[in-house]
């Protein structure tokens, strides 16, 4: 299953554990941080595939590219033929690393290719530019919340709550909705300010800049 969490614009190793450590349930077999000046980036995984080089966080060749991933790729084996063929160098035999080399290869772009079920988040050391992810149907949970111009996401919301500047609040509107019909909006949650990353969207956070993306619609 594997969770991930994470916070762009300040550092803070101690907070970054104790939000991955909320996520063991998700990931068992191994723990990933990867921490910076700008972004951290927590992983906890559970190994299915190269159980011994596969573990999270997972980098490009030159290592200025991070990735955590929760999910699947069911198209990695064709991705990586492609990829390989324009001269990407593996170090696994995951799917998750032919995330990092795609975004590498093809931009924002990337994502169109990803055929799976999916919530990633890419951090882009050269462009200064953290990129969120949710695959095309929602299938993998991903929350998040700007407070302060820092930006926090989380697989589930209570990786969220270790953070404690922020003070949570019950949000009523979608408390009400779910009593009603077992199902939160789109991009709301039960906690005011707390966003769900809508399916097929990239939140990309650049040059002081948050955006939202759609990359895909149902036809």
């Amino acid at each position: 299953m594997c969770g991930i969490t994470g916070f762009f614009g300040f550092e803070d190793k101690q907070l970054l554990k104790k939000m991955t450590d909320t996520l063991h349930h998700r990931g068992p077999d191994q723990k990933g941080l990867f921490s910076s000046k700008d972004v951290s980036l927590g992983c906890a995984r559970l190994s299915i595939l190269d159980l011994e080089r596969g573990q999270q966080p997972i980098f490009n060749e030159n290592k200025d590219i991070v990735l955590v991933f929760n999910g699947e790729i069911y198209n990695y084996k064709q991705l990586r033929q492609e990829l390989e063929e324009k001269g990407h160098k593996f170090y696994s035999e995951t799917d998750s690393e032919t995330i990092v080399h795609c975004y590498e290869q093809y931009g924002l772009e990337f994502v169109k290719k990803l055929d799976g079920m999916f919530a990633f988040a890419i951090w882009d050391a050269l462009k200064k530019r953290l990129v969120i992810a949710r695959d095309r149907t929602g299938i993998k949970p991903l929350y998040y919340f700007l407070l302060k111009e820092k930006l926090f996401f989380a697989s589930e919301l209570k990786s969220l709550l270790q953070y404690k500047e922020f003070k949570p609040t019950v949000n009523y509107s979608e408390l009400s909705r779910f009593l009603s019909t077992r199902v939160s909006s789109v991009s709301g949650s039960l906690i005011s300010g707390v966003k769900k990353l809508p399916p097929a969207n990239l939140l990309v956070s650049e040059n002081g800049q948050l955006s939202l993306k759609g990359y895909w619609q149902p036809r």
